[in-house]
């Protein structure tokens, strides 16, 4: 039995079995965007990262600033607002420089 004939058995089985019928997004079309606007060399390494549970720096960064603008919509005294800003404005700063690296990376 060929390899594609022994997954398809087993692909098959699972279907019986109703293994894919609790899927998150079933039926939802899949949304690929993310995945093309990664460069082509970086979406390997990524998919891997992300299967395994893990964040690329870039993301982790994107998610405390999320978090920081978050806590800043409910913080009210005057000296925590401000050290909120200035983090963000730190994280912000991070992440352009990474995105600089990268854009220089792939041009050379």
């Amino acid at each position: 039995m060929s390899i594609e004939k022994a997954v398809e058995a087993i692909i098959r089985e699972a279907q019986e079995r109703g293994d894919f019928d609790n899927l998150k997004g079933k039926g939802q079309p899949i949304d690929l965007n993310a995945y093309f606007e990664t460069p082509e060399d970086l979406r390997l390494a990524y998919s891997a990262l992300k299967n395994a549970g893990v964040v690329s720096a870039e993301v982790e960064l994107l998610q405390e600033i999320a978090e920081l603008k978050e806590r800043l919509t409910i913080t009210y005294e005057e000296s925590q607002r401000s050290r909120i800003k200035k983090l963000i404005q730190d994280k912000q700063m991070q992440f352009n420089i990474m995105m600089e690296r990268q854009k220089k990376h792939r041009k050379g």
